[in-house]
């Protein structure tokens, strides 16, 4: 497998730590404190250079020009490939050079990627940055591309890879105020081990923390970046914020009371580089002098920070330019060639066929002419982090090249309608000029400035573009209504919008950046500024053109439709918003269903950023396929895999879901308790996390493992016989899981252990060995605070996805049975709860349990009792305004034996803690089910005990 790097020899490791010394002994205080912004000044008297953390480099070189546009994230993860993926990190390391080569003040070789955040949540809104839902792949993937970046030499780094975003991130709604609880199970489990692996291999030599707050402190303050983060590592490991969140933990988050202690307490928690207010760095310098000269910061704090910093530069060779291997890569390699080439094979290998019913592959000399429909058809889009595409191939441009221009026909979908102003002749009338002429009202004459094309983007959110210039609508900053852009883009989006019902069959236009909505008035002017819905122009929507009907009669004269859908990624769904639902976007959904009604022979192509809800089309379409937005080769590619002179050989990293009622809360991060993603789903799926068709089928047998019992710190070999049965060649994923039959805890349904990867020619076959190692098999004991692996059986399973295991064995492991736990408890370490949230126990470090309704509990099972005089020792926070009662009950939260009751009287705060023990009920000798009882919302318990009078 890829990620395993070369180490720094020990002399390296020694001549860089003496060189760091003396550095920092030259350096004076206020220059260690400058050198903490993400603009690091030149200090030229030690012959420092100005250097800058930060290009963006998640799937190609990004926000620096035109540079090659790889697939998305999510679509290299699709591949199943780790090598694809590390050979794709190598190009975009590569091109990092060549543009820093040209220009060193604008294109740092501090990379910030990948993104390993676990896609716990279809819905959220930067989903297509990451790379599966389950952690163990995610962790390979993010590996494999780390080691591209980085690159093989054992001192210097081509770049310095930069994980995002630490921790527990998968919301977009609120992100800078909502916390991320995380329970410990789904802490150890699921959330650090996609930092783990690249960490510890020396894939990846950076993170950024996250907006968030986990378990109700702010993730740029969490002590989780000493104690887990730097531990996995002897390479000092550089922490950077994201863009202006050291500012937000005084606000929004109201964390620290000002801007220097925040920051003081940022560096101590183990921050080293604060991104904030852009390239003025003076404030961030002001903030962190104050913090010096009020003794929230000592020398020691500064240090620590700088010399990882400097450490990390003097890896990427930048003050060795003779010695650093890869000086030598200058601008000739962006976009050449090879990078084409390699792009155009990362978007085939991440396509996915999600159904086929015999359709596919298409054939010259049976379907002579295609109707290429929908509004991604013969347009590619990028997302916020793609780099500028040099130049774009489209599923029209593709197919055109291959079955001539004449065998194509093409038709966008989109319908085009005209605004008319309620109880006038008047319509909204777009400019024809390429400038930004404002939209006016008026007659509609004789030409098409009254007529628009109506983007569907889903969740209420739609474009406008002018079919008199062909481009898009847009509110400038004067409130004005001009048709001048190309599309959605840009951070703040102004080309989207809401058609919003009004009385009489009326809507209003609401402008979706601003809130306001569309102000006509009687001379004629245009004006996006109105307040409320009282205040919009009535507007009456005529049909100009159907593009269900147009899309139909396209459709039925031709052999075969392909129908393109999916997703804008600038548009409901991106940073900054999540989505509401997974639906296709109505209007998308209607073209389909007309076109398949026209001809039966519809392929539907869903281009898209993350999941949707496709039952309608896997129980009716004859053949569907996916692919993440592909890139600048994204039409060949997909053209390619329609006509059969490539396999669909991509697989599902996530689950497709039937609708977001199969969903928990968005913000709710606990995957056990709510039974999400595919390792606790216990529902079907339109497509399961794995899932993947192939245009020949494959056959599973003689399944054998090496042993039918093995020690905790053993492995058995999985093998199994795999025939490609089908008429033509073609590649088959072949993936392991694993179920634990019986345990103390929840275990998940199923879990990926392994794949493997083989391509085979009709009628062979080959037998592929798997390695699974006992200790993969463990999960996180709350009783003990530790890893554990339990005695007990596992079912093995292997086959195609995570719900069509081909054949399964049974496993027996020789661990441990986990003892009765000690009657002295943290509250974090409850093994069920109901009404209650984690919160942060003190702001630099420890969990505790808050109730949020009355008749809260937590459990904690089979808890070991003496028969000997006991009382309850409680340490508690009650920062309401009344006393507050909790209970100690055996067996059950409401009916159990009574065994002690304390009342918790008011704290100053949430943080302010106070000591009680009362006595309590002699129970039972043996071990028992104890249940901690909340009578009162908001009270706060961080540990609780029984122990000897």
């Amino acid at each position: 497998m890829t990620g395993d790097t070369a180490p720094t020899s020990r002399a390296a490791w020694a001549a860089t730590q003496g060189r760091l010394r003396r550095l920092l002994d030259q350096l004076t205080t206020a220059e260690k404190i400058a050198l903490l912004h993400q603009y690091q000044p030149a200090i030229d008297r030690l012959g420092l250079p100005a250097f800058r953390t930060g290009t963006e480099a998640l799937h190609g070189l990004a926000w620096l020009g035109e540079a090659t546009v790889f697939p998305q994230a999510i679509g290299l993860a699709s591949s199943w490939d780790p090598e694809l993926v590390e050979t794709v990190g190598n190009a975009v390391a590569d091109e990092v050079r060549g543009f820093h080569h040209k220009d060193p003040s604008r294109g740092s070789l501090n990379v910030w990627a990948p993104v390993v955040n676990p896609l716990r949540d279809p819905r959220w809104g930067r989903n297509e940055e990451g790379y599966s839902e389950d952690p163990w792949l995610t962790a390979i993937m993010g590996t494999a591309y780390a080691s591209g970046l980085r690159g093989g030499h054992p001192e210097y780094l081509k770049t310095a890879p930069t994980l995002k975003h630490f921790l527990g991130y998968n919301n977009e709604t609120d992100r800078d105020t909502t916390s991320s609880n995380l329970p410990p199970r789904v802490l150890r489990e699921y959330e650090l081990p996609a930092y783990q692996r690249p960490i510890a291999t020396g894939a990846a030599v950076a993170v950024m923390a996250a907006y968030n707050l986990v378990n109700g402190r702010p993730a740029h303050l969490t002590p989780l970046i000493n104690q887990e983060l730097r531990r996995w590592s002897e390479q000092p490991l550089v922490v950077v914020s994201d863009a202006e969140a050291p500012s937000n933990l005084v606000d929004p988050q109201h964390y620290v009371d000002d801007h220097p202690a925040a920051h003081a307490a940022a560096l101590r928690a183990g921050l080293d580089s604060f991104t904030d207010h852009g390239e003025d760095s003076q404030v961030t310098i002001g903030r962190l002098t104050e913090a010096y000269e009020r003794g929230l910061l000592d020398e020691s704090d500064l240090d620590r920070a700088v010399s990882r910093l400097l450490q990390l530069r003097i890896r990427l060779g930048e003050l060795d330019p003779d010695a650093d291997p890869y000086a030598s890569i200058t601008e000739q390699v962006i976009n050449c060639p090879e990078h084409q080439q390699l792009a155009r094979h990362a978007a085939r290998r991440g396509i996915v066929l999600l159904t086929h019913r015999g359709l596919l592959p298409l054939r010259r000399d049976r379907d002579r002419t295609v109707a290429v429909i929908g509004p991604l058809a013969d347009t590619l889009h990028t997302d916020w982090y793609s780099g500028t595409l040099p130049y774009q191939v489209t599923v029209r441009d593709g197919l055109a090249q291959r079955l001539g221009a004449e065998a194509v026909r093409w038709c966008e979908g989109v319908d085009r309608v005209a605004f008319r102003v309620r109880g006038t002749d008047h319509y909204l009338l777009a400019a024809e000029s390429p400038g930004s002429a404002p939209i006016a009202a008026g007659p509609a004459g004789a030409g098409n400035a009254s007529h628009l094309d109506l983007f569907d983007w889903g969740g209420g959110s739609c474009a406008l573009r002018a079919a008199a210039n062909q481009a898009h609508l847009r509110v400038n900053e004067a409130a004005e209504l001009v048709n001048d852009s190309a599309g959605p883009g840009e951070w703040v989006v102004r080309e989207t919008f809401r058609l919003v019902e009004k009385a009489g069959g009326e809507v209003a236009l609401r402008h979706l950046a601003t809130g306001r909505y569309l102000r006509a008035d009687p001379d004629g002017q245009v004006r996006v500024d109105a307040a409320d819905l009282n205040d919009a122009t009535g507007l009456m929507v005529e049909l100009v053109e159907s593009a269900a009907a147009t899309a139909a009669q396209l459709a039925a004269e031709a052999d075969v439709a392909v129908v393109v859908l999916g997703n804008h990624p600038m548009v409901n769904g991106r940073e900054t918003e999540d989505r509401t639902d997974l639906n296709l976007p109505a209007a998308q959904e209607a073209l389909l269903k007309a076109v398949h009604t026209a001809n039966p022979n519809t392929v539907l192509v869903v281009t898209s950023s993350y999941p949707y809800a496709l039952g309608w089309a896997a129980e009716n379409l004859p053949a569907v396929l996916w692919s993440a937005h592909g890139g600048q080769e994204h039409g060949h590619a997909l053209a390619e895999v329609l006509l059969g002179e490539a396999e669909p050989v991509g697989r599902l990293t996530q689950t497709w879901y039937r609708s977001a009622a199969d969903l928990p809360d968005l913000l709710d991060y606990d995957i056990i308790g709510t039974d999400a993603t595919y390792l606790y789903y216990r529902g079907e799926p339109v497509y399961p996390f794995g899932h993947g068709l192939s245009y020949t089928t494959f056959g599973y047998e003689q399944l054998a493992l090496s042993a039918s019992e093995v020690a905790a710190d053993g492995t058995v070999t999985v093998s199994v016989e795999v025939v490609n049965t089908g008429d033509r060649p073609g590649e088959e994923v072949v993936q392991l899981y694993t179920h634990q039959l019986r345990s103390r805890v929840k275990q998940p349904l199923r879990a990926l252990r392994g794949f493997a990867r083989v391509r085979l020619d009709p009628g062979e076959r080959t037998t592929v060995t798997l390695q699974l190692a006992a200790r993969d098999l463990a999960f996180w004991d709350v009783t003990r605070g530790r890893f554990t692996v339990e005695s007990a059986r596992h079912r093995i399973m292997v086959g195609r996805s995570a719900t069509d295991p081909a054949l399964s064995a049974v496993l027996t492991v020789r661990g441990e049975q986990i003892p009765a736990r000690p009657p002295q408890l943290a509250a974090i370490d409850y093994d069920e709860a109901h009404g209650v949230t984690i919160c942060d126990q003190h702001p630099v470090d420890g969990d505790a349990i808050r109730a949020v309704e009355p008749a809260a509990w937590l459990e904690f099972r089979d808890v070991e009792l003496a028969s000997q005089p006991r009382r309850l020792r409680l340490r508690a926070a009650n920062p309401t305004n009344a006393p507050a009662t909790v209970t100690l009950r055996r067996d059950d939260p409401l009916a159990g034996e009574l065994l002690a009751t304390a009342t918790v009287p008011v704290t100053p705060d949430r943080h302010s803690y106070v000591d009680l023990t009362v006595e309590s009920a002699v129970p039972a000798p043996e071990p028992a089910d104890l249940y901690l009882v909340f009578d009162d919302p908001g009270t706060i318990v961080a540990e609780l005990g029984l122990e000897a009078a």
